[in-house]
């Protein structure tokens, strides 16, 4: 599970916080692909070497202020879905059709949010997954679930997600399905087509123990 850590800083000279008060903020000089987050998150009992074959959704979900609010296929979901194949497929898994019975669902979504609001995501993979549609691959029932970290976001953000459903073994968890990794992406630009590529390219570098 990826963590992150936090930089400590001890004994800094007088003389050199002088000097950096002086120096322009690099937080205000980021390009927009610099001001990009990634974030991926699994599970850390799934054998991913066990899963061979996935599905992807034909769309992406939209997600505002936390409700479904319908299904896009744009220039930029276009590049998410087929970036998501190539990676995957790179990995070693096949893919079908969700109706040939596929090890893995792949669920990818937009959230937007109009307001201020922080976000505790500690019981993420108490639940079934993230903002996935259930009823897409024939488990009606279960609704949307915030994700697994902590975090923050402000007036008309948004941000990817992208949901690896364990569809394999569902029956087993007694027909409820269960996100093994999730991936995320936030900042300037996110849902720019030109950039969904290097957005899930980004995800899987994190992700190594995932393939077959």
């Amino acid at each position: 599970m990826n963590k992150l850590k936090p930089l400590l800083t001890i004994g800094v000279p007088a003389v050199i916080l002088f000097f950096s008060s002086c120096k322009k903020d690099p937080l205000n000089n980021l390009t927009n692909e610099e001001s990009r987050i990634y974030v991926t998150n699994y599970d850390t009992t799934a054998n991913f070497s066990s899963y061979a074959t996935f599905s992807i959704t034909d769309s992406v979900t939209l997600v505002q202020d936390n409700q479904f609010a319908g299904r896009s296929f744009d220039a930029y979901d276009v590049n998410i879905i087929n970036a998501m194949k190539q990676q995957l497929t790179q990995r070693g898994y096949q893919p079908v059709d969700k109706s040939a019975k596929p090890d893995l669902a792949v669920n990818i979504s937009r959230i937007y949010s109009s307001s201020t609001v922080l976000f505790d995501y500690s019981n993420y993979w108490d639940y079934y997954g993230g903002y996935y549609d259930p009823y897409y691959w024939g488990y009606p029932g279960y609704g949307y679930y915030d994700p697994y970290a902590v975090g923050a976001y402000t007036v008309n953000s948004g941000g990817l997600e992208i949901d690896l459903l364990d569809l394999k073994n569902a029956s087993s968890n007694g027909d409820k399905l269960v996100g093994i990794w999730t991936g995320l992406a936030r900042g300037e630009d996110v849902f720019n087509p030109a950039n969904g590529a290097n957005e899930v390219s980004a995800m899987f570098a994190q992700s190594a123990y995932l393939k077959k």
